[in-house]
């Protein structure tokens, strides 16, 4: 009966204690294409002010950290977002884990570890127009997409300043003999600098492409400062009264000696005509 007890009492603490410990639960998608921002969800029910660190690694032979984040839990658990910058990765095996501060176990149904797999497409674009172009004309975006057909492709250009000009669709054109998707798009622009161009297809983003545009004349900005007549201001300081020093009368030792002298004579001979008369 003792054995069954005890049996019994094993069996709730194993089921209890997995449903009262804190846990960590980190999703995000299997596979992105290389450029995409590798988006990771957090939910965890730990106490507020708990943190971890979020490691994104290159799992290939060794595992290489690329970047790190930290995560804090807030006051209403909800549900957090973190992004990792693919741009300029290779593709291949990557992976997403959590490290904790500290000794902190999370549940052992929680989930602190994601491989993903980043896709390289960027060797499918061909570009023909050239890299450098002059600010003087639109910029030319002109190639082709490896086995694209006719299905179109989307572009997107940012300069500078920011958008320039997408995303949208433009059309693509069936090279018979490869089977690649041809394209030019002609873009306004107005301004020297780089403009980054991304490609995106019905299967997902392609890659990125970097225009390097000169020429023209460097605009400076001038600013005119408008200013007011001088005035010219005096200012007068309140007239100054010097208050001459109070003479201070100092007594000459020579002076006191003699009066000494002339109260002491005058005293004997007052004693003197005193005595005489009695």
């Amino acid at each position: 009966m003792k054995n069954l007890i005890f049996l019994i009492t094993i069996s709730c603490l194993l089921i209890i204690g997995p449903v009262s410990a804190y846990h960590v639960y980190i999703n995000c998608s299997d596979a992105i294409q290389v450029g995409q921002p590798l988006k990771i969800s957090i939910d965890s029910n730990f106490p507020a002010g708990t943190s971890f660190d979020l490691v994104f690694y290159e799992a290939q032979y060794t595992a290489t950290e690329i970047s790190r984040q930290i995560v804090t839990i807030q006051q209403d658990q909800q549900t957090q977002y973190k992004l990792f910058d693919t741009n300029g990765l290779k593709g291949g095996n990557y992976k997403v884990e959590v490290q904790f501060h500290g000794d902190v176990s999370p549940s052992s149904d929680s989930i602190i570890e994601k491989l993903i797999k980043l896709i390289d497409r960027s060797g499918e674009i061909t570009i023909t127009s050239p890299s450098t172009q002059n600010v003087d004309e639109a910029l030319r975006i002109e190639g082709s997409i490896s086995k694209l057909g006719n299905k179109g492709v989307q572009i997107e250009v940012r300069g500078p300043n920011g958008p320039v000009f997408g995303p949208t669709w433009i059309e693509t054109k069936n090279d018979m003999k490869s089977g690649d998707g041809q394209f030019i798009k002609t873009v306004p622009i107005g301004q020297r600098g780089d403009y980054i161009v991304n490609f995106q297809d019905i299967n997902g983003f392609i890659g990125t492409v970097t225009f390097h545009v000169t020429g023209g004349i460097a605009t400076t900005s001038t600013t005119t400062i408008s200013t007011s007549p001088t005035t010219k201001v005096t200012i007068k300081s309140p007239p100054t009264t010097i208050v001459a020093p109070t003479p201070v009368t100092t007594k000459s030792s020579i002076s006191i000696i003699f009066a000494f002298l002339a109260v002491f004579f005058i005293s004997g001979i007052s004693i003197f005509s005193l005595r005489k008369k009695n």
